[in-house]
């Protein structure tokens, strides 16, 4: 047993330690946004289950729906250093899933190996004879194809013509207003990037389970994705991310075609981890929240109207192109002139009035389990927890 007292040391937006009691009371506070529900033995694989909106979508189904089944991440453990915030959220949502009865079991190793998916599939044909939902959520910096051992890498660039845009940072604590360059993307770079965070591994997944015939009657996956504003989109949609979020949607509606039931969801901004670390999304979530203020919807509220339209409770929020639309809150006329103006008045000397500058950091901090309301953090805390 190894009790410290933990500091949010680090640099920019990322931390060197993570908080393991914060993490918990961060899962407690999502599983609190979610009315529960008679459970109705639903089994569910979630790739990507321990942060962002992964991590919600797993939460929300445990608490509304009562899943069982797996859910796949890749952290790391204790050692000099706490382990990573996903391990200790994912104790705790272990925790969460004990109490209400599930039988949910949590796999911690590299979703695109192939060993992997054995290990997995193997469980759920061994606990639960197949699955009703498969859930991807897999933001990676880099993939390692176990077909043919390459390596390739995601990058985050502009495509066609080189981009500047308006940034957020933080200099002990205060907002800073940047502006950012963004590099054109080489064809290759872009290529690695659709390889990393497009659809190919999604479709090995379902691939690979229903060549072992466990995909139950009326099985249904959904791939997570994002588009946003105009404003982010030269560096995002239109940008490196957006050809491997393009592949994404052109992978459902081949699975599609194949007679699976397979839709991509478009969910709306947030803080997360992955999102943090792209210039200019941090500025825009900040002004989206001075905006909206509690308009915003949390990745909770979101993972549990996708829930209800994949379970049937409610109707399917499809476009034209059949992805499920989460954001339509976030790109309402309105909402985006608002952004807009916002964004085009952004000063250094107003940075601080016109953007919640003061919110954003704190979920930024949130996301390592520092500044949650309830917990105690000149207290020495357990680091040493256990993988479930």
């Amino acid at each position: 047993m190894t009790e410290r007292v933990i500091k949010p040391l680090g640099r920019g937006f990322l931390f060197l330690d993570s908080h393991p009691a914060g993490c918990a009371q961060v899962v407690r506070d999502m599983a609190s946004q979610v009315e529960r529900r008679a459970p109705e033995r639903r089994t569910a694989l979630v790739i990507g289950s321990s942060s962002g909106y992964g991590l919600a979508t797993t939460i929300a189904g445990l608490a509304r729906y009562g899943i069982d089944g797996i859910g796949v991440s890749f952290e790391k453990g204790p050692g000099r250093r706490t382990a990573t915030a996903g391990w200790y959220r994912t104790a705790e949502t272990d925790k969460l899933a004990k109490e209400f009865g599930r039988d949910f079991r949590w796999i911690n190793a590299d979703a695109f190996a192939d060993t992997t998916k054995t290990e997995v599939l193997d469980l759920i044909a061994e606990r639960w004879g197949g699955i009703d939902h498969l859930i991807y959520s897999v933001a990676a910096p880099r993939r390692v194809d176990p077909r043919n051992g390459e390596t390739y890498q995601s990058a985050l660039k502009a495509i066609g013509s080189p981009h500047t845009t308006k940034s957020l940072a933080f200099e002990d604590g205060a907002p800073v207003l940047q502006e950012v360059g963004i590099e054109v993307a080489s064809e290759d770079e872009i290529a690695q990037t659709v390889k990393v965070m497009g659809g190919e591994d999604w479709a090995r997944w379902v691939s690979a389970l229903s060549e072992r015939g466990l995909l139950k009657d009326g099985f249904n996956t959904v791939a997570l994705t994002y588009i946003g504003s105009e404003l982010t989109g030269p560096l995002y949609r239109q940008g490196s991310i957006g050809a491997a979020k393009a592949d994404l949607e052109q992978t459902a509606l081949t699975l599609s075609k194949d007679g699976v039931h397979a839709m991509t969801s478009v969910n709306g901004a947030a803080v997360t981890q992955a999102s943090s670390a792209i210039p200019g999304i941090g500025l825009y979530v900040s002004l989206l929240h001075k905006v909206l203020g509690d308009g915003l919807r949390t990745p909770v509220q979101q993972s549990i109207t996708l829930w209800d339209q994949l379970t049937g409770e409610a109707p399917l929020d499809l476009d034209d192109e059949g992805r499920i639309r989460l954001d339509r809150w976030e790109l309402a006329d309105d909402v985006q002139a608002a952004v807009r103006a916002q964004w085009e008045s952004a000063t250094q000397d107003n940075i601080a009035e016109v953007a919640d500058t003061e919110w954003f950091l704190a979920e930024v901090r949130r996301l390592y389990g520092f500044d949650v309301p309830g917990v105690d953090y000149e207290a020495a805390t357990e680091v040493d927890v256990v993988w479930p």
